[in-house]
């Protein structure tokens, strides 16, 4: 090591990462791009987001938990980095609304497409929304009234809730909650002449509350959302590495919270209720401004499929000849050296690659580094 290498300032990784993200939220900015890409920027920022924190934030949380001390490598303590992030991710939420409310919405109009608000409906969309509610909606709801017979109920990893507060008549604190239905898609087609329009799942269900507590007033409302501890901690040296990997996930489901996103309201009292409930400290609160969780908008992007308003489909071209086409695939490598350019290239010459390896008998094993392999993988 030279003399004053040890003073070389670094980039803190998690810092470093969350500015990666926000020039992924620059593409859903840039208006050189196509709407429907730039929505789908959007929701990659805020998928992006969720693993951030399951993982690295949770990590940096738990360094905190048993009171570490230790500067990473960049010259920063578990508490000084967590501040940091927390100031920067409150940072990148005002970013992500401001460019979904003021330059998303407004530019998706133009193409006649509209998310429409319950207050925007016309008589016919009010009436088709009613219908869809007590057909659709309703069936899948379980809401829960919150008292001292009835406890909070343990709510799972990233799903959406609705919190309310009900007026019984009496002079106690009454709360319910509804879980809004992963089952259903997260936005609903309205009838339309004029337009694509569209609404979303959470305000039907709030609107239509009084219907799920009929013996309550319904006073206030409000959308939320956790995001939990999703580290997987394995012990490497175990029996049985596979059980012990099952296990590890199962305790996934269960972890601390390390995020509370909460949408915006006029309510203290159903805030607090939330924050209160959830012991959720001031450092993983995140109040939004819109909807939340804007994720749903890579099923949005699939749902329009107008062409002009997306990049054109790159049609991946085959390798050079003398690869693809051998019926010895072995054969073609050990002659000579191949590389193969994903996606501007083919990608069937690896899935032949792996087929003609499972069926050699002089193969033993097939191992593999897989990421974010898709439901339909011919490779699994």
């Amino acid at each position: 090591m030279g003399k004053n290498q040890k003073d070389i300032p670094y980039n803190n990784r998690e810092i470093s990462w969350m500015d990666f993200n926000y020039r992924v939220l620059e593409e859903a900015i840039d208006k050189n791009n196509p709407i429907m890409e730039r929505v789908k920027f959007l929701s990659i920022s805020s998928s992006n987001l969720d693993e951030f924190f399951m993982v690295r934030v949770a990590g940096i949380m738990e360094k905190i938990e048993i009171r570490s001390t230790d500067k990473d490598s960049s010259g920063l303590k578990p508490k000084q980095l967590l501040s940091a992030l927390t100031k920067k991710i409150h940072d990148f939420y005002e970013k992500q609304y401001l460019c979904f409310h003021k330059m998303i919405l407004p530019d998706l109009k133009k193409d006649g497409i509209e998310i429409l608000k319950w207050k925007e409906l016309n008589k016919d969309q009010v009436k088709f929304t009613e219908n869809f509610f007590n057909m659709i909606i309703f069936p899948v709801l379980t809401p829960l009234a919150i008292d001292q017979s009835r406890p909070f109920p343990f709510l799972a990893n990233k799903t959406l809730n609705i919190a309310v507060e009900l007026d019984s008549g009496k002079d106690e604190s009454n709360f319910g909650i509804v879980q809004v239905p992963a089952i259903l898609p997260r936005f609903i087609k309205l009838p339309s002449k004029s337009s694509k329009s569209y609404i979303l799942l959470e305000d039907i269900i709030i609107r239509q509350l009084p219907k799920l507590f009929e013996i309550y007033e319904i006073k206030s409302s409000c959308t939320f959302r956790i995001t939990r501890d999703s580290d997987l901690e394995i012990d490497e040296d175990a029996e049985d590495l596979l059980m012990e990997i099952e296990k590890s996930i199962k305790k996934r489901k269960h972890g601390a919270l390390v995020r509370l996103e909460i949408g915006n309201t006029k309510s203290e009292t159903i805030k607090n209720f939330i924050i209160d409930i959830l012991d959720a400290s001031k450092k993983e609160i995140y109040i939004s401004k819109g909807p939340l969780d804007f994720t749903f908008l890579s099923k949005f992007y699939d749902e329009i499929n107008d062409k002009k308003l997306k990049y054109k489909d790159v049609q991946p071209v085959n390798p050079p000849v003398g690869f693809l086409n051998y019926d010895d695939i072995f054969k073609s490598i050990s002659e000579k050296d191949k590389i193969v350019y994903h996606p501007f290239e083919s990608f069937d010459c690896v899935i032949k690659f792996v087929k003609k390896a499972a069926e050699d008998k002089d193969v033993l094993a097939i191992k593999q580094t897989l990421y974010r392999v898709s439901g339909n993988s011919p490779i699994i």
